[in-house]
């Protein structure tokens, strides 16, 4: 038998193992010591629920016809939350790591941001030069939204490993006794 198949930890935890933290120990408290930090914890769920009544909105546009400014008012208050969000974003990496973007830690995460970015952008620029119909605005608002869904993700998916990272750190509970 292989060592992955006889380890009890089996062979996903090994590679878990292998994985750097995501932060360093100064990192981890620059973050934690940061401002920034609250800053982008209340304004993510923020943006996200900007998102899902944008959603609901540019999803009603399409089915029904009705209430293209409340879509088109939605989706530009939801480009300002993207934009709020990534300033304060980069301002937050700069404190945690001492980089304002693309820091390796969350170098992909970043770069599909400038996908989410530009969609975004792409759609304002739409809506305030009228260079495509409103119907083509919501469907270019969808490609956004789905990119931000992604990135979205993504970030849900870093934080779920940073949390791994402080528990693996933190010692078992009764291991002294």
């Amino acid at each position: 038998m292989s060592q992955a198949t006889t380890s009890p930890a089996g062979p996903r935890s090994r590679s878990r193992r292998a994985r750097p933290p995501l932060y360093s120990a100064e990192q981890r408290a620059r973050r934690d010591a940061s401002a920034w930090t609250l800053v982008q914890g209340v304004l993510a769920p923020l943006q996200f629920l900007v998102f899902l009544v944008s959603l609901t909105l540019v999803l009603r546009f399409l089915v029904t016809g009705q209430g293209e400014q409340a879509a088109a008012a939605s989706v530009l208050a939801k480009t300002l939350t993207l934009y709020t969000i990534m300033v304060t974003g980069c301002i937050w990496e700069k404190v945690v790591f001492d980089r304002w973007l693309f820091a390796p830690a969350f170098y992909w995460e970043d770069l599909f941001s400038m996908v989410v970015l530009v969609l975004h952008t792409a759609y304002v620029v739409a809506w305030w030069s009228g260079t495509l119909s409103s119907l083509q605005q919501m469907w270019l608002a969808l490609a956004a939204y789905a990119s931000y869904a992604v990135n979205a993700a993504q970030f849900l998916l870093k934080l779920r490993a940073a949390r791994l990272d402080q528990s693996a750190r933190l010692p078992a509970v009764g291991a002294a006794s």
